[in-house]
């Protein structure tokens, strides 16, 4: 567990986020930071999904004096091409209408850091996600409920209508949900054992 004198921050407005965390740790701060998570032309997802929770990282540095922050990314990614969260609806739709009966792939980035003491760890964790073929009128209703907007690749694993859209995973569950709950244990785990 958690040496109580090193509380635990997680610095994200991801409300899936919160809730994983809290399954496997209860006890923890939750802290708002502000970054422009931009895609670069040319850059690997994995590089993409770390350097943004990275960037996280730097901005909570400035908001903790003492404890173990926790930053984390996720993208969607289909055909080596990165997709974010949807601009609008209309852009919801055409995410939708290309993930429809294909395979693709859900990268997180964690970052972990304990402060004064600077021990950083960066990680990633890899999910692949095949959807079923979906209808303009499934896409069409789900976009009407508002789920899609705030999520990248325009669609949630652990919504109630979201789930339907997957036949099958690969790896690991959570990780699509946005906060990979394994990894995240073991790299926890590390620094904890770090600050004794």
């Amino acid at each position: 567990m958690i040496n109580q004198s090193y509380p635990l921050y997680l610095a994200s407005k991801s409300p899936r986020r919160r809730k994983l965390l809290k399954l496997i740790y209860p006890e923890i701060h939750v802290l708002d930071v502000e970054t422009d998570e931009e895609f670069y032309e040319n850059e690997s997802p994995v590089n993409t999904v770390k350097r943004i929770a990275t960037e996280k990282m730097d901005a909570a540095l400035t908001k903790v004096k003492k404890g173990i922050i926790l930053t984390a990314d996720t993208i969607v990614v289909l055909d080596g091409h990165i997709i974010g969260k949807p601009k609008n609806e209309k852009d919801a739709f055409a995410i939708l209408r290309k993930l429809s009966g294909r395979s693709h792939f859900v990268y997180t980035g964690i970052c972990l850091q304990v402060t004064p003491q600077h021990k950083r760890i960066t990680s990633y964790e890899k999910t692949k996600v095949v959807f079923r073929e979906l209808s303009d009128e499934e896409i069409r209703a789900y976009i009407t409920s508002g789920s899609p907007m705030d999520k990248a690749g325009a669609y949630g694993i652990q919504d109630d209508f979201g789930a339907v859209f997957v036949k099958k995973i690969v790896g690991c569950y959570y990780n699509v949900v946005g906060l990979p709950l394994t990894k995240t244990h073991l790299l926890l785990k590390e620094i904890v054992a770090y600050v004794g």
